[in-house]
């Protein structure tokens, strides 16, 4: 079993580089094309992080997988389109780790401003557990009252979920994500349990090609919401200008969007 096992996963990776690919220049103008109604052109993703729990303590800084929900599990971030297609994910980072750690640590954050993934005025979308970045656009930890800050993060929770529903049935298709049933004991158990997962997202995507649509009224997923508050991590609390003036900008144009005659904001 384990053999036929090895033998599925490795016929899966092979598929790896079309199942999981970053959208082409026409993909993120027709993703864009879709946030648009949403208050958000120029969105051509939205990112969060998720927790796949572990059911063992790892042998090996078994505290740093610690989460805040009092679990062991591995930090997993994802991307996906409009259409709950995961375009890049990241899981090589416990639990204990801030989303922005994560990504910081990801192939994803050095090529933020690259040419390749973006055209200019496009960016992702995530909750505040992130910090605002000129390709990255996230909502307010704390609105102090604003009310166009309320607003927006309403507006970035509506265009959210999207990603959430996205994780909510990967997980719900492969149950196993909802808790990897075996303990990390060294660098070539982690390397499995990555593999593992990278394969139950390429089977997500292959379903979401075919047109394999998920019914939720008869199969309904756990949406995991926004995590608690949680400052960013020592070197990131501070954010850079371009992020800021890019989240304004952003916002703007968002409630302008959404403020127009026969526009219902709180959809």
């Amino acid at each position: 079993m384990v053999n036929y096992t090895n033998r599925v996963m490795v016929a899966l990776e092979s598929c790896m580089g079309y199942e999981i690919a970053w959208p082409d220049r026409q993909e993120r103008a027709e993703s864009s094309v879709h946030f648009v109604s949403l208050g958000f052109p120029g969105c051509v993703g939205l990112i969060d992080g998720t927790l796949v729990k572990l059911s063992q303590r790892p042998r090996d800084d078994g505290e740093t997988y610690f989460d805040w929900k009092s679990n062991y599990s591995l930090n997993v971030q994802v991307v996906c389109d409009e259409n709950k297609r995961v375009i890049y994910f990241f899981a090589r980072m416990p639990g204990s780790c801030h989303d922005v750690t994560c990504l910081r640590r990801s192939s994803l954050w050095g090529r933020l401003n690259s040419p390749q993934l973006f055209d200019f005025g496009q960016y992702l979308l995530g909750d505040s557990g992130y910090v605002p970045l000129e390709r990255l656009v996230c909502s307010y930890k704390r609105t102090e009252g604003d009310m166009d800050k309320v607003s927006f993060n309403t507006c970035i929770a509506q265009a959210r979920v999207g990603n959430e529903h996205c994780i909510g049935i990967l997980k719900a298709r492969w149950h196993s994500l909802k808790e990897i049933r075996t303990q990390l004991m060294n660098a070539g158990e982690n390397a499995y349990v990555i593999r593992w997962l990278q394969c139950c997202v390429i089977l997500h995507n292959y379903l979401i090609w075919r047109k394999d649509d998920w019914s939720e009224d008869d199969h309904p997923i756990e949406l995991e919401g926004e995590d608690e508050f949680r400052p960013p991590p020592h070197g990131v609390r501070h954010t850079n200008r371009r992020g800021i003036k890019r989240r304004q900008e952003v916002q703007d144009l968002c409630l302008e969007i959404n403020r127009r005659p026969g526009v219902l904001l709180y959809r």
